[in-house]
């Protein structure tokens, strides 16, 4: 696993695809990336056995900018985000 960046706090991001939104969440994936903030930094992921919910670890200094992350893909995903100790 990378190393924390310095002054970064890491999270964990819990995401579940809305009802019927996986295949779009996946093809927006797929033709536009992560669609990070610059600030943002995608560490690692872990999908459940279903591939129906997906674990993500990331790092930022600044967790405001989760909001701007989310938002590009509220219509598709619902998340649930953890900071870690």
């Amino acid at each position: 696993m990378p190393a924390q960046a310095s002054g970064a706090r890491r999270y964990m991001v819990v995401e579940r695809f809305r009802p019927g939104k996986m295949a779009a969440a996946y093809e927006r994936f797929r033709t536009q990336g992560r669609l990070l903030p610059d600030g943002l930094r995608y560490v690692d992921s872990w999908l459940d056995p279903e591939a129906a919910v997906c674990f993500q670890l990331m790092e930022t200094e600044d967790p405001a900018l989760f909001a701007a992350w989310t938002a590009a893909w509220d219509d598709l995903v619902a998340f649930d985000i953890h900071p870690l100790a």
